[in-house]
């Protein structure tokens, strides 16, 4: 079982523990931090741990955040990183099939958790097709 990476800040704590603890038994799934919703951190430093880490392992990664924004525009930053926010089952099938993407950023405060746990369980699931999107995802 590849391991996947995930991260938050204080503020996608709560769901970050949520997701733990739901798919912790499918999953290999290693915690990369925040260990509280108390204290206040900056989402920058999570997402480049994170990142880091996917690439080295040639993974996934899950990255939560209040709006899940900070973290994919953090994540984006890296060559081969392709951060998809989702918040719907369309917009995360499509991350995965058209764009390949290996990074799911979550907004803690805009999805619930229901649709969170769909999300990436359909991000887990889908295969990038390939065929005329590879070209495409090269130009990234």
């Amino acid at each position: 079982m590849k391991k996947i990476f995930i991260a938050s800040d204080h503020a996608g704590y709560n769901l970050k523990q949520q997701i733990i603890k739901k798919f912790s038994k499918k999953l290999n799934i290693v915690d990369l931090g925040t260990d509280s919703s108390s204290t206040s951190v900056d989402y920058p430093n999570y997402a480049h741990l994170l990142c880091k880490n996917v690439l080295k392992n040639k993974t996934y990664g899950i990255l939560v955040c209040g709006s899940g924004m900070g973290m994919s525009m953090t994540a984006n930053k890296y060559k081969k990183i392709r951060a998809a926010l989702c918040y719907s089952v369309k917009n995360t099938k499509l991350s995965r099939l058209h764009n390949d993407a290996n990074i799911i950023t979550l907004g803690a405060r805009l999805i619930n958790r229901s649709l969170a746990f769909k999300c990436l369980s359909i991000f887990l699931k889908t295969k990038f097709e390939k065929g005329r999107h590879l070209k495409r995802v090269k130009k990234i």
